[in-house]
């Protein structure tokens, strides 16, 4: 015995011209404009300013460390 979607369920409510339709297009449409621009985002490898800022304290003070362990003699 065969049963058919059509008549259990209307599937005529998901097509695009109907309002269920038009939200999952447009919610389809978010999703991959993030996934775009998260992927974007990664490969493009940018730095924040706080990292950056991170990076040249830490620079500075293993400089200054290695100067106390290894003083230069005039």
């Amino acid at each position: 015995m065969l049963i058919y979607l059509n008549t259990a369920l209307d599937l005529k409510i998901f097509s695009p011209r109907e309002p269920i339709g038009i939200l999952i297009l447009f919610l389809g449409l978010i999703f991959t404009g993030i996934s775009f621009y998260t992927i974007y985002t990664v490969s493009t490898n940018k730095e924040s300013l706080e990292d950056k800022k991170i990076r040249t304290n830490k620079e500075t003070l293993r400089q200054e460390k290695i100067g106390k362990l290894f003083p230069k003699k005039k």
